[in-house]
């Protein structure tokens, strides 16, 4: 039951000159950290120290208050928040153990992080900053992805039902911190449940997005000038560096800000999670175009459906479209090998299927094949290495090696990033918002929020972005999809 609020009229932007001007009372945000503070101490002893979070609350010798959803608090009488996470509590990150009585080695997603444990998400009965003085911002970067407007409403409406009526949302990523507080359009804008209410029900962000305009020392500057106690930034690899760097700059300045992050990925390339928001809604999106590309295939003599999908390092989009619309007759991703010439090279195999059932249906990851190009050697702003097309190339050479082939050509890319979640995702993006705010008010920063092996945990940045998660293409899953659509393993001769 969530807790009534009366409707009020959306207020203009305002920059965050204004913004850092507004009176109020407020702890010091400054503090001295305690020279006794030890991480270890905090959590389940089962947490290796690389997987233990950065407690602030702790750090800084926070004041402790009880939840407002605790027994007594203000919240109790609405039935809200009545069951709490202990920080001793831990997850699996896999709780799978392979005999090897097969007598062939377990392969790499098999094995990935056995024996480790994370801290278990979710609300705290004991919180570390008081509610109703807290300033909250939130900001969005990277590529668009389905799922960015529920989770900043997640998280506004959760701070909201904290008792937080200080929340500011940066426009235009990172790059919004430097804006003219005199440009209604760009400057950071004021966020309510009244004005977030029904923005999930649409694509994008609300907030915009951008990539690079990240100049840490100078946003950290802005967020000690506009005293922000919680920085939620929502984000891929790139952008959690960023919020590490920004915490880490924090801690040089003894600033008590908590910076917490929401993986966002659409090519679900997040290290350690099951997956990222968006995910489910682009392989939904993937197979409406894959099945369309089947269609175009069959209505032709020789005729080839060529689709391409998203996915920079890591094929899991084009995986699990692939397998799941039962359409499919080649998958090349960019972890495996894709040559193109030779009796056992791409090219041959399709040439096959064609004339075995006169169409054919091919699903490319954008990355794949880019050892058949090789590297242009430049990155976009946000650091990734800037791809060829490896989809035209081959639709080039496959007229090349069958002059009579009916190719059509489907990259539904940007209709994919600007829809909405489908149900799956939306709850997901909930969740998330949701654990981010609670995680802010445990008093724990540089920490993401995610699910592992079925259960929400609270993962240090580090770790998680120390590496793409790729597809294991001697996995189970790679596996399966090969067995499905009769895909062999690649090779020149």
């Amino acid at each position: 039951m969530r807790v009534a609020r009366a409707p009020v009229t959306r207020p203009p932007a305002f920059g965050a000159r204004a913004y850092a001007s507004r009176a109020r009372s407020k702890t010091a945000s400054n503090a001295t950290p305690r020279p006794d503070y030890d991480a270890t101490t905090l959590f389940s002893p089962s947490v290796r120290e690389i997987f233990l979070p950065e407690h602030i609350g702790e750090m800084y010798n926070l004041p402790k208050r009880p939840s407002p959803f605790a027994r007594g608090g203000a919240l109790w009488q609405f039935g809200l928040g009545q069951r709490f996470i202990d920080n001793g509590d831990s997850v699996s990150l896999n709780p799978l153990r392979t005999t090897g009585s097969s007598g062939e080695a377990a392969s790499e997603e098999d094995v990935a992080f056995s024996d480790e444990r994370a801290v278990r998400a979710g609300a705290r009965e004991v919180i570390y900053y008081d509610p109703k003085k807290v300033r909250a911002a939130i900001v969005t970067c990277g590529g668009l992805c389905p799922g960015l407007n529920d989770v900043v409403r997640s998280i506004t409406l959760t701070l909201e039902d904290y008792g937080v009526e200080d929340i500011v949302g940066i426009k235009y990523g990172f790059r919004g911190f430097f804006a003219d507080p005199e440009n209604a359009l760009e400057a950071p804008m004021k966020l309510t449940s009244a004005i977030v209410d029904d923005i999930q029900i649409t694509g994008g962000s609300m907030l915009g997005s951008s990539r690079g305009g990240a100049d840490m020392p100078a946003i950290v500057q802005k967020i000690e000038e506009m005293e922000l106690d919680f920085l939620f930034v929502i984000g891929g690899n790139g952008s959690h560096a960023g919020a590490l760097a920004i915490d880490k700059l924090c801690r040089e300045k003894n600033l008590t800000t908590s910076v917490i992050g929401v993986p966002k990925t659409i090519d679900n390339d997040i290290l350690l999670l099951d997956r990222t928001f968006g995910f489910q809604t682009a392989v939904d999106e993937a197979v409406k175009a894959i099945r369309s590309a089947n269609i175009e295939a069959r209505s032709a003599d020789n005729g080839v459906g060529l689709v391409r999908l998203m996915g920079r390092q890591s094929g899991f989009i084009a995986m699990h479209a692939a397998l799941a619309s039962g359409n499919t007759d080649v998958c090349l991703i960019p972890e495996i090998d894709c040559p193109l010439e030779g009796s056992g090279g791409v090219l041959a195999h399709i040439v096959r299927v064609i004339e075995r059932q006169n169409h054919a249906v091919i699903v490319v990851a954008e990355g794949a094949g880019q050892e058949q190009l090789g590297m242009i050697g430049e990155t976009d702003a946000s650091g990734n290495p800037v791809l060829q097309n490896f989809a035209k190339y081959l639709q080039q050479k496959l007229k090349e090696a069958k002059p009579n082939v009916d190719i059509k050509y489907i990259d539904p890319t940007y209709m994919v990033r600007a829809c909405r979640t489908n149900a799956s995702d939306a709850v997901y993006c909930s969740i998330l918002g949701q654990n981010a705010v609670h995680a802010a008010f445990a008093g724990l920063s540089a920490v993401t929020v995610g699910m592992c092996s079925g259960h929400y945990v609270y993962l240090p940045i580090p770790p998680v972005i120390s590496a793409p998660r790729t597809v294991d293409p001697e996995g189970r899953m790679f596996e399966r999809l090969r067995f499905a659509i009769g895909q062999p393993t690649f090779s020149k001769s």
